[in-house]
């Protein structure tokens, strides 16, 4: 068993290095220009170049992503808890949530600056939002597939609803709220970003805006992966939380997600 991890873990490493080493080829095979694709050596010199201008807007944005994102699972647990676990409440929260996870965020964020101003909450609230509807509906999902035998049992011994809904429903819940906790994360970091860009002085989404505005590519490129090590970092954060939490739910790990 051990070492078939070792022997998948070797080949995701290879597979990630060949990745570069291919992008790389082809950007010095066909000659691209830096403005058009940046080659990973000139993105890796940049990065550690720029870091110390760039170490501040990066505790920035995983400041602003952590707030939201905290707000985003209290909020999603409990509308989760409340679609799950009422018929009525489903009908009526359901549709609405649906409609307004279709709404482009981007869209959202000037009517957060026109109430709050520019700044860290426009940020942190899009955070939460992008990150609440995949909390709702796995947390919804697994209060609506908990066996009704068990809360048959649970009944039987004179339990109440609040009982039934801590002992059987929430822990039958863990494994798709953790699923859902691997989504949202690295949602609540395009809404971070998102706000950053539009209404925001700070931040690697500002960051990425100005570099830009003036066309250094390669800056652009260091904070998309500043951005990317910092969604699997966190991703790979829950994961090792849920298979310490949620290790009786797997049964086989062929296609396991974390």
């Amino acid at each position: 068993m051990m070492d078939q991890h070792l022997r998948r873990r070797i080949w995701s490493i290879v597979f990630i290095i060949g990745f570069f080493v291919v992008w790389e080829a082809l950007c010095w095979l066909f000659n691209v220009s830096d403005i058009v694709l940046p080659k990973p050596s000139q993105i890796a010199v940049t990065l550690v170049q720029r870091m110390p201008a760039l170490w501040p807007h990066t505790l920035q944005t995983l400041y602003t992503t952590l707030v939201g994102f905290a707000f985003g699972i209290v909020v999603g647990v409990l509308l989760g808890i409340m679609v799950g676990s009422s018929r009525l409440a489903y009908d009526v929260a359901y549709p609405l949530l649906v409609g307004f996870a279709s709404i482009p965020k981007v869209a959202v964020v000037p009517i957060f600056v026109l109430w709050f101003g520019s700044g860290t909450v426009p940020a942190v609230l899009t955070a939460m939002i992008m990150s609440i509807f995949p909390i709702v509906v796995n947390v919804a999902t697994g209060l609506a597939t908990t066996e009704p035998e068990l809360e048959d049992v649970m009944r039987a011994l004179r339990a109440s609803k609040f009982d039934i809904l801590w002992n059987v429903g929430l822990p039958r819940t863990m494994p798709f709220f953790f699923a859902s906790l691997k989504v949202s994360v690295t949602l609540a970091f395009v809404g971070t970003v998102i706000s950053e860009t539009v209404a925001s002085n700070r931040g690697i989404g500002n960051v990425m805006m100005i570099a830009s505005s003036n066309f250094d590519v390669p800056l652009v490129f260091a904070g998309l992966m500043i951005l990317a090590f910092l969604g699997v970092a966190l991703y790979a954060v829950f994961s090792f939380i849920e298979s310490k939490i949620t290790g009786w739910a797997h049964r086989k790990d062929e296609f396991a997600m974390g």
